[in-house]
C-alpha cells in the first residue's frame, strides 16, 4: 500500500483528496501546513507528497526546499490555486514531479500519482542494480579508489559502440574487465569471441580474423568462416594488438571503417555489427613511432581507453585481495580461517607483483597449502616472492602449479604418515572427507 502526504492549509480541501485517495486503496496521511508536514517526515516515509503553495508560514516553494533536505528522491507534486509562469519553474527547478491546478481532475491526479511512483520505483530498481553492479565489480577488480575510477568508466563505456583499448599490465584484468563491458552492452545476448594475437602463427592470423573460400590456397579445402563472421552482432576482443602482423592492419582497418569484411579468395563483401575492444601490455606510442603500427588503425581502435593500474600502485587492493583469496583458498582446502601475520602481510604489500592480481592468487593459494599453522609467516611468504631479496635458495619447494603442489603435498603426507589416510588429513589440516576426495580427483593411489 503506498503512502501519501497531502500537505494543505484548507482543510476541506485536504479531506476531499485524502478521501478519494483512500478510495483508490491508498494510505494517506494529512498535514495542515509546512512546519507539519517536515515533521511528519523526519518520523515515518512516504512515496509522494501532495503539496499547497499558498499556506500560513511556510508556503509550497520554502517547504519543498526543506522536503529535499530530508528526503531528496520523494516526488512532490505541487497542486495550488495560484498559478505563475515564474512560480512553476522555480518549482520544477527544485525537483517538483508535477504542477497542477486547483481543483484538480481525480482521474488526472490519480494517473500523476501513479506514474510518480512508477519513475520512483524504477530508480530504486537502477540505483539498487548499480550498487549490486559496483558491489560485483569491485569483488573481483578491488576497492581502491583508481579501480572504483576504473568501474565507473566500465558503467560509462559500455552503454556506447565505441572502440575501446584496454592497457594495463599481464594479470591486471583486461580480459575479465573486456567481459563486464560486453555483458553491459547491447551486443550482451551475442558472443564474445576472443582473439589472443600472440598465441596465432603471424600466417594464420588473418585466416582466424576473416576467414577463407575454399580453393584460395594449398590445403584450403572448405570454406571457414572467420572470428568477425562467426561473432556478426556480438563483441570480438583482441588481445595483445601490437603483434597484429602489418600485413593484416590495413584490412583490419578496413573492416573496422566500412563494417564488412570479406573472406580470403572472396572479393563478396559481408557486412558485420560488432563491438571491438582490444586490450595491450605493450607502449603503442613507441611502436607506432618506430613503424610496427599504424597510427590511423590504433586511433580507429582507440576511440576511448580504460587503463588499469598495477597492483603495486594499490596497497588497498593487495590487502584485499590478500583476505579474500586466503579465505576462498581455505574453504576450497576444508581448512579453518588461516590469517596472516603482520610482517607477512607488509612483505606482501611491499612487494612489487610484476604479475599481478593473478600472481597474488597463486602466492596466496601456496601459503595456505604449506602453512604449518593458522598464521602465515614472513618467512614463509618470502621464499614465494621470485625477486624477494630474502629467497631462500634452500627452499625446497621445486616450481610448480598450485595443482601439481597439491599432489606433492598429500603423497608426502602419505608416505610420512606410512599411508594413515586419517594422520595424513590431520597432517595436512584437512579433513579426512577432503582428502579422499582430493586423492580421487588427482587418482592418488596408495
Amino acid at each position: 500500500m503506498y503512502k501519501l502526504l497531502v500537505v494543505d492549509d484548507d482543510s476541506f480541501v485536504r479531506d476531499t483528496v485524502i478521501g478519494n485517495f483512500k478510495d483508490e486503496g491508498y494510505s494517506v496521511s494529512g498535514a495542515g501546513s509546512g512546519a507539519e508536514a517536515l515533521d511528519m517526515m523526519r518520523k515515518e516515509s512516504f512515496d509522494v507528497m501532495l503539496l499547497d503553495m499558498r499556506m500560513p508560514g511556510m508556503n509550497g516553494i520554502e517547504t519543498l526546499k526543506e522536503v529535499r533536505k530530508i528526503d531528496p528522491e520523494l516526488p512532490v507534486i505541487i497542486i495550488t490555486g495560484h498559478g505563475d509562469i515564474p512560480t512553476a519553474i522555480e518549482c520544477t527547478k527544485l525537483g517538483a514531479f508535477d504542477f497542477l491546478m486547483k481543483p484538480p481532475n481525480f482521474e488526472h491526479l490519480f494517473l500523476v500519482v501513479r506514474n510518480a511512483i512508477e519513475k520512483k520505483s524504477l530508480k530504486g530498481s537502477v540505483d539498487k542494480l548499480n550498487s549490486e553492479l559496483n558491489s560485483s565489480l569491485e569483488s573481483t577488480l578491488g576497492r581502491s579508489a583508481q579501480m572504483k575510477s576504473v568501474i565507473e568508466q566500465i558503467k560509462r563505456i559500455a552503454h556506447s559502440d565505441y572502440s575501446l583499448v584496454i592497457k594495463g599490465e599481464t594479470g591486471v584484468g583486461k580480459t575479465f574487465v573486456a567481459r563486464v563491458v560486453h555483458n553491459l552492452s547491447r551486443h550482451a545476448a551475442q558472443k564474445f569471441v576472443t582473439v589472443d594475437i600472440g598465441a596465432i602463427p603471424e600466417t594464420l592470423v588473418e585466416n582466424e580474423l576473416f576467414g577463407h573460400e575454399r580453393g584460395s590456397f594449398t590445403g584450403a579445402e572448405k570454406r571457414k568462416s572467420g572470428l568477425f563472421e562467426s561473432g556478426n552482432g556480438g563483441t570480438i576482443f583482441i588481445d595483445e594488438i601490437q603483434n597484429i602482423p602489418p600485413s593484416v592492419q590495413a584490412k583490419l582497418l578496413r573492416a573496422v571503417d566500412e563494417k564488412k569484411i570479406a573472406r580470403i579468395g572472396s572479393e563478396k563483401e559481408i557486412p558485420i555489427d560488432v563491438r571491438l575492444i582490444s586490450a595491450t601490455n605493450a607502449d603503442m606510442d613507441k611502436i607506432m613511432t618506430d613503424g610496427g603500427f599504424r597510427r590511423d588503425l590504433y586511433f580507429r581502435l582507440n576511440e576511448v581507453s580504460i587503463e588499469i593500474p598495477p597492483l603495486r600502485e594499490r596497497p588497498v587492493d593487495i590487502e584485499y585481495f590478500c583476505e579474500m583469496f586466503l579465505s576462498e583458498t581455505c574453504d576450497e582446502l576444508d581448512r579453518k580461517k588461516h590469517h596472516f601475520s603482520e610482517e607477512a602481510l607488509q612483505l606482501l604489500k611491499a612487494y612489487k607483483w610484476p604479475g599481478n592480481v593473478r600472481e597474488l592468487k597463486n602466492v596466496v593459494r601456496r601459503a595456505v597449502l604449506f602453512s604449518k599453522d593458522f598464521t602465515i609467516n614472513a618467512s614463509e611468504i618470502a621464499p614465494l616472492l621470485k625477486n624477494d631479496k630474502r629467497e631462500s635458495k634452500s627452499f625446497e619447494l621445486p616450481v610448480m602449479s598450485f595443482k601439481e603442489a597439491e599432489i606433492y603435498m598429500i603423497k608426502k603426507a602419505l608416505k610420512t604418515t606410512g599411508g594413515n589416510k586419517s594422520k595424513a588429513a590431520l597432517l595436512l589440516q584437512t579433513t579426512y572427507r577432503t582428502l579422499l576426495r582430493k586423492m580421487k580427483e588427482y587418482d592418488i593411489l596408495l
